[in-house]
């Protein structure tokens, strides 16, 4: 492969974040950005259907090769010298997975946001859900997850008493008169 071209959309935040971080990149093989249906992309691919690659991230090789969602992620990161030895990583099963999961955390994101709005608003409305695994914890479907502060701690008996002396008295800090209470000091004399 001689060269890439990667269709991007101009008008998602972060296609265009990820879109100006592949131009600033080293190459190996050149890589060529060009907006999803415009009139350039359209001259250049008109056999390719262009509604998809508004949806999903779209690669094509100097010899006609398509390839979209992961397959497409892993072939922007195999031109790019810093990271080829990574999009191999990326082709074994485990690191599938893991192009996978990027490729459809940034369709999620996608899809929650247009100009800062919902694009797709959820089937639900949105509303915090409470969890059990964490007390403290609510997860909300627009904003994910977060901690609610915790009640302020009630006055109670100290969690930690300073050691007490074989008289019973409370000693300081360095004033341990080295007995444990649970026998593994020297026994009282």
């Amino acid at each position: 492969m001689r060269g890439l071209t990667v269709l991007y959309d101009p008008r998602c935040k972060l296609c265009s974040f990820v879109a100006d971080w592949l131009a600033r990149q080293r190459q190996l093989v050149p890589i060529d950005l060009v907006p999803t249906g415009s009139g350039e992309a359209l001259r250049r691919f008109p056999e390719l259907d262009h509604a998809a690659t508004a949806k999903e991230i779209t690669a094509v090789g100097d010899q006609g090769q398509v390839y979209r969602g992961d397959n497409a992620f892993i072939v922007c990161l195999w031109a790019l010298a810093g990271h080829r030895e990574f999009a191999h990583t990326l082709t074994r099963p485990a690191g599938r997975r893991l192009a996978r999961a990027a490729v459809l955390s940034a369709a999620k994101y996608r899809g929650t946001t247009s100009h800062g709005a919902l694009a797709h608003p959820p089937a639900r409305p949105p509303g915090k859900v409470t969890y059990g695994m964490a007390p403290g914890w609510t997860y909300d479907r627009v904003t994910g997850w977060s901690q609610a502060p915790g009640p302020s701690p009630e006055p109670g008996p100290d969690p930690d008493p300073a050691p007490t002396s074989r008289t019973g008295t409370r000693t300081g800090a360095g004033e341990h008169d080295g007995t444990c209470t649970d026998g593994c000091g020297p026994a009282p004399g």
